[in-house]
C-alpha cells in the first residue's frame, strides 16, 4: 500500500459499507414478475444514476426468492461478466445475483466517494476476476478490498471537485460521440462522387437502361455523364467456395484468399489473410489483378456491396465465393469511382435488392450485374478523384483528431481519479477529524452495540 496524506487511513470495503447481493425469482411463475419493484440486471447499469429497469418483479416474487429490496442509498456493482460496472439507484430496487450492493456507513464514507473510488479501481477489479468464459469477482474479494479513507469532510470536498471536472469531461465525451456518426455520414457523402459536381443541372443525363431491379433515389447527373449497368462495363465473377474435404489434397495449391472480413468499405484489411487450396484452373481464373473492384456478396444486410479496389498487395491472391470481383473493360475508367459509388449510393441499393435468409443477407451475381454506375467523361475523372482523395484525407485527419481527443479524455479521467485518491486534488484541512480516529470510534460503537454472546456452560452428568 502506498503512503497516505496526513489524517487519512486505510480501511477495507467491509469496514465502510454493508454488503449483499440479490437473486432471481423463478421464471416459470408469471406472478413473480411485472410488479412495481424495479429489478436490476447488469444490462440496466450505466455507470451513473439508475431510475428505470427493463423488468420489474412483484412483492410476491420478492418474498419467494433471494432477491432483496435495497434503498437508493446503495452503490451497485457488477460481479459477473462486466466486472466493476456501476449504478447509483435513485429509487428502491432489487437486483439479481450477479450484482452486489454496498450500503455505505454515512458516518464513515460518502456514497459518491465510494462510487468514484470503485470507478477508479475498475481495471484492478477486472484483473482480480476469476473463471473461464465469464469472469467473476466474489463478495469476499470485494469486502477485503483496500480503500483510502480521508476525513469525511475532505471526502465531500473531493467529490465536489471531481464532479465538476468529470462533468466537463462528460460534456466533451458527448460532443465527441456525436461527431462520430456525423463523420461516418460525411464519409459516405464524400464517396458519392456524383454529389461533387455541384447543383443538379437543368437538363440531367439519362437514366440507366431498364432492368429487373429497384433503382432507389438515383442521383441526378450532368447531361455529359451517362449511366451504365455494372455488368455492361465489367466482367463480374464470384470466387472459390471453401471445400473442407479438398483442403487435405496435397495436389492442390495453397494460396492466400480474401474473405468478406478482408473487404471493407474503402480499404482492404490484410491483417488476417487465410489460405485455401485451389486448382490450377481456379488460380488462372480467380487470381486478382491490380484495379479489380471487390464487392461483398453476403453477410449483414448493411454490408452488401461493401468493397474497395485491389492494388496488388499480395502476389497470386484469390477471393472466396462471398466476394464478387468486377474487372472493368475500360482501362480509362478509374475503378475507385466505382467502389466509392458502391460504398455510398450502393448501400441502399444493395439493401433493397438483396435477399434475406434466416441469418444472412446476400445479393446474387445476376443482381449485382444490374448495379447502376454513373460514368463521367474521361477528362473529368482525374479531377474528381483528386478532389475526393483530398476531402477524404481531410476527413481522415478529423477522425484521427476525434480519436486522439477521446483517448486524451480517457487518460485525463484516469489521472484525475488517481490524483483524487492519493490526496492531490484538494487541500487537507488540519481541523478535520482524522480518519483513523473516526474509524476507531465507529468500530468501538459497533462493538458496543453488538449483542453479547452468553458464555457456554458445560453440562454436568449426574453420577
Amino acid at each position: 500500500m502506498s503512503d497516505l496524506p496526513p489524517a487519512w487511513a486505510w480501511a477495507t470495503l467491509a469496514d465502510v459499507a454493508r454488503w449483499g447481493s440479490g437473486g432471481t425469482p423463478r421464471t416459470g411463475n408469471s406472478d413473480y414478475y411485472d410488479g412495481d419493484i424495479p429489478w436490476v440486471v447488469i444490462g440496466d447499469m450505466n455507470d451513473g444514476p439508475l431510475s428505470s429497469t427493463t423488468r420489474n418483479i412483484s412483492k410476491f416474487g420478492l418474498r419467494n426468492s433471494s432477491a432483496k429490496l435495497v434503498s437508493p442509498d446503495v452503490v451497485l456493482i457488477a460481479m459477473y461478466g462486466s466486472i466493476g460496472k456501476l449504478a447509483l439507484p435513485t429509487v428502491s430496487v432489487a437486483t439479481n445475483q450477479a450484482i452486489a450492493f454496498a450500503e455505505p456507513d454515512s458516518n464513515l464514507i460518502d456514497r459518491l466517494y465510494l462510487y468514484l473510488f470503485l470507478l477508479q479501481q475498475r481495471a484492478e477489479l477486472v484483473s482480480a476476476g476469476r473463471g473461464g468464459t465469464q469472469q467473476n469477482i466474489s463478495q469476499t474479494t470485494l469486502r477485503a478490498w483496500s480503500i483510502p479513507i480521508p476525513p469525511i469532510a475532505e471526502q465531500r470536498r473531493i467529490v465536489g471537485a471531481l464532479e465538476a471536472d468529470l462533468e466537463c469531461l462528460r460534456v466533451a465525451d458527448r460532443t465527441l460521440q456525436q461527431l462520430t456518426p456525423q463523420l461516418k455520414l460525411l464519409g459516405h457523402q464524400l464517396m458519392n462522387y456524383s454529389a461533387h459536381i455541384g447543383m443538379p443541372p437543368a437538363r440531367p443525363g439519362p437514366r440507366p437502361r431498364h432492368a429487373d431491379v429497384i433503382d432507389v433515389d438515383l442521383p441526378r447527373i450532368p447531361s455529359s455523364w451517362r449511366w451504365e449497368r455494372l455488368g455492361d462495363i465489367a466482367e463480374i465473377v464470384g470466387g472459390v467456395a471453401k471445400d473442407s474435404k479438398k483442403q487435405s489434397n496435397s495436389a492442390l495449391h495453397p494460396v492466400p484468399y480474401l474473405r468478406v472480413a478482408n473487404v471493407q468499405g474503402g480499404y482492404i484489411d490484410l491483417t488476417d489473410v487465410a489460405t485455401l487450396r485451389v486448382t490450377d484452373a481456379q488460380i488462372e481464373k480467380l487470381t486478382l489483378k491490380r484495379g479489380d473492384v471487390l464487392l461483398n456478396e453476403g453477410g449483414d444486410r448493411d454490408k452488401l456491396g461493401r468493397g474497395w479496389v485491389w492494388d496488388g498487395q499480395i502476389e497470386t491472391c484469390v477471393h472466396q465465393n462471398h466476394v464478387f470481383r468486377a474487372r472493368l473493360h475500360d482501362s480509362d475508367l478509374d475503378p475507385r469511382l466505382v467502389a466509392w459509388h458502391a460504398n455510398s449510393y450502393g448501400r441502399n441499393w444493395f439493401a433493397r435488392n438483396g435477399k434475406q435468409s434466416v441469418n444472412l443477407a446476400s445479393v446474387s451475381l445476376s443482381t449485382i450485374k444490374q448495379f447502376p454506375v454513373p460514368i463521367p467523361p474521361e477528362d473529368e475523372q482525374e479531377q474528381l478523384v483528386a478532389d475526393l482523395l483530398e476531402r477524404l484525407e481531410q476527413l481522415r485527419r478529423l477522425r484521427a483528431g476525434v480519436e486522439r481527443a477521446t483517448a486524451r479524455s480517457t487518460n485525463l479521467r484516469r489521472e484525475l481519479l488517481a490524483a483524487a485518491f492519493r490526496g492531490y486534488l484538494v487541500d487537507q484541512d488540519p481541523t478535520d477529524e482524522p480518519a483513523d480516529v473516526l474509524l476507531a470510534r465507529i468500530r468501538s460503537e459497533r462493538e458496543a452495540g453488538a449483542p453479547k454472546k452468553e458464555p457456554r456452560t458445560r453440562k454436568v452428568t449426574a453420577r
